[in-house]
């Protein structure tokens, strides 16, 4: 099982990035999914999540209207389009599954598979 996370930079303010979440072993959809992220001196962060066994999904709300979370399952691939950034989101972005995600909520399960760090620096 691997997730390898890819796709940060350094963006001004107010610009985009996409994030990708590439996983082998299983499919992409087979866990609820999602990405965290933890910025300098400070503690993770819930960011966003899915789980299509439930039909849910879920987003941090400092990143709604700004940030969508969405599947590929030909590419077995997990996607996050943020937009509108700002320094606040600043942070490396990990991306897990088999993570307990639900409509209001997301957080680890102790069972949970973890891709490596991608640094989003969003700065002028």
């Amino acid at each position: 099982v691997q997730l390898q996370a890819s796709g940060g930079g350094l963006v001004q303010p107010g610009g985009s990035l996409r994030l990708s979440c590439e996983v082998s072993g299983f499919t992409v959809d087979d866990y609820a999914i999602g990405w965290f992220r933890q910025a300098p001196g400070k503690g993770r962060e819930e960011i966003s999540c899915i789980s299509s066994s439930i039909n849910a999904l879920h987003y941090k709300e400092s990143v709604k209207g700004r940030f969508t979370i969405s599947l590929d399952n030909g590419k077995n691939t997990m996607y996050l389009q943020m937009n509108r950034l700002k320094p606040e989101d600043t942070a490396v972005y990990y991306c897990a599954a088999d993570i307990i995600c639900g409509n209001y909520y997301m957080t680890t399960s102790g069972h949970d598979k973890w891709g490596q760090g991608t640094l989003v620096t969003v700065s002028s």
